[in-house]
């Protein structure tokens, strides 16, 4: 029996973003059986130095598991080093993922518009974006993923530019305690958020999801922990999208 040949439909397009003034380019993937009802639609963010195009380039497969499950992904650019944070005139990205990017998506697509019908994931700096944004908008979301997300930043005080979006760590403690994942945990309402966290296990950042993990656990909010072979690079995201993309199929799943 030979392979099915994906028939996903990819599309850049532009958004316009009124907060930076400017368009933002964006790939949305969707599956080929889409037909006439409102499917669910997967937010999924990339990584620190990355941009839009990255998933669909490094991830070929991806199109096969849209048409497998049948919901659309959108990757949104979310600029070099914006840890998708509201934090100057220039850097509006959690105003543009959870309003701008959502109203032009839900206006052009036929998708869902509930929060049932709305996931967002990522990897490395869009894993700490998806969890950071789905907690401060449960509202819009109604589950997050993150594979090897940079969840607690605050041992790396000189990495990634986030001294540049939040000033130095040594003069800004609590401001940078406010913008990480880590301490956001309070905010989460119960039974709100499906949450699905995966790190690999040479992953630099694999303490932090480890502590993510117990925090998680001590505060009595569910969710799903994996743990796999792998380090901080695209041979292990392209393994952990299977399991994401999984676990929200089962999430748009539920009645």
């Amino acid at each position: 029996m030979s392979a099915a040949v994906s028939a996903a439909t990819v599309d850049t397009i532009q958004v316009q973003s009124p907060s930076m003034n400017k368009k933002i380019q964006v790939v949305v993937i969707r599956p080929e059986n889409s037909s006439d009802k409102a499917i669910p639609t997967l937010y999924l963010l990339h990584g620190y130095g990355g941009n839009y195009s990255n998933w669909i380039l490094k991830v070929p497969h991806i199109k096969n598991l849209v048409d497998q499950y049948n919901y659309m992904v959108v990757c949104p650019d979310g600029g070099v080093g914006s840890w998708y944070w509201d934090t100057s005139s220039e850097y509006q990205y959690e105003t543009f993922v959870t309003k701008e990017l959502i109203a032009h998506i839900e206006s052009n697509y036929k998708v869902c518009t509930h929060r049932s019908g709305r996931a967002i994931t990522g990897l490395s700096m869009g894993g700490h974006g998806a969890l950071y944004l789905a907690i401060r908008h449960q509202d819009i979301y109604g589950a997050v993923g993150s594979t090897a997300g940079g969840v607690d930043f605050r041992p790396f005080p000189h990495k990634w530019e986030i001294a540049k979006r939040l000033g130095e760590y040594s003069d800004n403690k609590q401001k940078w305690d406010v913008h990480t994942v880590m301490e956001s945990l309070h905010l989460i309402k119960p039974n709100s958020l499906k949450i699905f966290i995966d790190c690999g296990y040479e992953d630099f950042f694999f303490q932090v999801n480890e502590e993510l993990h117990r925090k998680l656990t001590y505060l009595n909010i569910e969710h799903t922990y994996l743990n796999m072979p792998g380090k901080h690079n695209w041979d292990y995201w392209a393994q952990s999208i299977i399991y994401q993309m999984a676990f929200f199929d089962q999430y748009f799943r539920l009645p």
